[in-house]
């Protein structure tokens, strides 16, 4: 192999010294350390609010392939898995006395639902749009 486009790593002089040297000699005021142990402060996550925005998802009416039944299609969820979908389906139909099911990734609930579908994703915490017509 050539010496052509090697690059020295040996780092030289320069990384001998302690980069924070010069800042001794100016009589900076000294940090106060927390005494507290780790265990009895609260962390930060702790003590942010949870985040309510989980996201837009969208809520359709659709009657095509149904035989003319209407049904309601809440679509676009993201980060949420397959069994988190069912239960959310599972609240849906309860709260809205008709049949539902997941399919292809999309909630669909019998009938046309969308205000009722609205107030549950709100308070699950997502942020529902209606779509379409």
């Amino acid at each position: 192999m050539s010496k052509r486009g090697k690059k020295e790593t040996d780092g030289g002089d320069a990384l001998g010294q302690n980069p924070f040297g010069a800042l001794s000699g100016l009589d900076l005021p000294q940090g106060q350390v927390d005494q507290t142990p780790l265990s009895d402060s609260v962390s930060p996550a702790k003590s942010a609010p949870k985040s309510k925005n989980r996201g837009r998802v969208d809520i359709k009416r659709s009657t095509a392939g149904r035989g003319g039944k209407t049904v309601t299609v809440i679509s676009g969820f993201t980060g949420i898995g397959l069994p988190e979908k069912e239960k959310l389906a599972k609240q849906m139909r309860n709260a809205c006395g008709c049949g539902g099911t997941v399919k292809d990734g999309q909630i669909e609930i019998q009938g046309d639902k969308r205000e009722q579908i609205a107030e549950i994703l709100t308070e699950v915490g997502f942020l529902p749009v209606m779509a379409g017509g």
